[in-house]
């Protein structure tokens, strides 16, 4: 009998259930559920070989694959954990957040060579692994166990440059997943639904793979979303109906659709978070391809949906919608004091989608989990009906002359001007206030803009404090991996203190 309290034995029935229906599409077909099931054990029995076993963890540098999954789901059977890691934040930072992890041993993707090497110096043993399997036979290395109910380590971005990792736990997964699944429009049983998230954050690997195997959701998985030609092409061809998306994806996609008059029947729902949602966007891709766009919030540290537009007849379109059941939600000042309700404030949550806290990281934890309270870090407001709309982070906040002043108020402003692309905005410091508004802009291609006319623009949409002191015009903006504008390195490139 599985064990419905624990992710394997959840995936397992379901597949078990769905033995001879389509689980998993990779690179233009479909693996059944016995299939899968077979290359879960076959993959297992690989970890098994190498040490691995309860408390134990594995590093995984895959681009998003069946195999990456196999690992997973064989990870939990034996006890363990998995921990997807982005290879792509290099060789240096990649050694330290594995060390940090404290694996049996890493599997690395074709291509990887160099990581490889630098991992084997390192004394942790790396194989690479094609991504339909078979996992490759090792020798792993002794490792501190941890507790077997840990199920993910993310690792997070942090601006002090020490390795950063969040803890995850069945029970963290089963609840988000869940909630998600049974609360949000489209997500049914049986509706295609597709992986192209980076599957090495928290939303990706939730979202995108947790749910549809634990709910018999069949899984497209595409390695990412650029080239852009092979995600258009799955979307058609594997007639997926649900996207989970971040903001920065669906201009690439809106262009496709209403440019190259690329069809897309199938798809129905889009649910996107990391970001702001552009609601001139969102209003085009449900005219122009006919999609109901959901936006949702959420952070590692809560599994990590926390909160999600509902339905089409009960969305409010520039919030993020309710927090998702399960969740008590308190509006907090910068000291951690309760506001009014009413306010603008700190989100600060609780829930069974919560984590524990950061790995091997008490010090770190303690500054942010408070008898169970998460500070998010993010300033927000919630309405009467309890919608939440997303002012910005704390740590972004812009103070003009004693005024807060929220980037993302900004960028919004400057986004509506018809030759802006997409655009950022820092404070910078002032003698006379403090700081002042600064802000970078990207323009749509073939098309000029000077900072004279965007400044002008501002101010006849801003308060005057708000207005940006000065605009640069550049060809882009840094990104993270999914697609969330990096202001911290804009500060960097500023000199300013962060």
């Amino acid at each position: 009998m599985p064990d419905l309290d624990r992710l394997e034995g959840i995936i397992a029935e379901r597949l078990e259930q769905n033995a001879l229906s389509p689980a998993v599409w990779w690179k233009g077909s479909w693996m059944k559920g016995a299939e899968f099931l077979e290359l879960v054990e076959d993959t297992e029995s690989a970890l098994r070989v190498s040490g691995f076993g309860p408390g134990s963890r594995i590093a995984v540098f895959l681009p998003n694959s069946p195999l990456l999954w196999c690992i997973a789901v064989a990870a939990w059977k034996l006890g363990g954990a998995i921990a997807p890691l982005n290879a792509r934040s290099g060789v240096n930072a990649s050694l330290k957040i594995v060390e940090h992890i404290d694996p049996v041993g890493a599997v690395l993707g074709d291509g990887m060579e160099n990581l490889a090497e630098a991992l084997d110096k390192a004394g942790i043993p790396a194989v690479i692994a094609p991504p339909v399997g078979p996992l490759p036979g090792f020798k792993g290395r002794e490792y501190q166990k941890e507790d077997s109910d840990i199920a993910v380590i993310f690792a997070t971005s942090g601006t002090t440059g020490a390795p950063k990792a969040v803890q995850v736990s069945h029970g963290n997964l089963i609840d988000n997943s869940l909630k998600v699944h049974e609360n949000i429009e489209g997500f049914d049983t049986g509706r295609i639904l597709m992986n192209v998230l980076p599957n090495f954050h928290s939303f990706g690997f939730t979202i995108c793979g947790v749910l549809p195997l634990c709910f018999g959701l069949p899984m497209v998985i595409v390695p990412s979303f650029i080239p852009l030609k092979e995600t258009l092409e799955a979307l058609r061809s594997a007639e997926v109906s649900i996207l989970i998306a971040v903001p920065t994806m669906l201009p690439f996609l809106l262009g496709a659709v209403s440019k190259e008059g690329i069809a897309l029947p199938k798809l129905k729902y889009i649910l996107t978070g990391g970001g702001k949602l552009d609601p001139t966007l969102e209003g085009r891709i449900r005219r122009e391809m006919g999609v109901i766009c959901f936006e949702g919030y959420g952070l590692t540290e809560c599994s990590p949906v926390v909160s999600c537009n509902p339905s089409e007849a009960a969305r409010k379109l520039g919030t993020v919608g309710p927090p998702l059941p399960g969740y008590a939600v308190q509006l907090r000042d910068l000291e951690g004091k309760l506001l009014p309700p009413g306010s603008e404030g700190v989100l600060w949550v609780k829930g069974p989608s919560v984590t524990s806290g950061y790995f091997r990281a008490p010090e770190l934890t303690a500054e942010r989990f408070h008898e169970g309270w998460l500070d998010t870090g993010d300033i927000v407001s919630i309405d009467e009906d309890g919608f939440i709309t997303i002012l910005d982070r704390a740590t972004d906040l812009i103070i003009v002359g004693g005024f807060n002043v929220y980037p993302q108020e900004v960028e919004t402003v400057l986004n509506t001007h018809p030759a802006v692309k997409m655009s950022a905005a820092i404070g910078i410091h002032s003698s006379m206030s403090g700081e002042v508004v600064k802000a970078f802009v990207v323009p749509h291609e073939g098309m000029e803009v000077t900072q004279h006319e965007l400044v002008q623009y501002a101010k006849e949409h801003l308060a005057h404090y708000k207005v940006p002191r000065k605009i640069d015009i550049v060809e882009e903006l840094p990104l993270s991996s999914v697609g969330k504008v990096l202001r911290r390195k804009l500060k960097e490139a500023e000199g300013e203190d962060l």
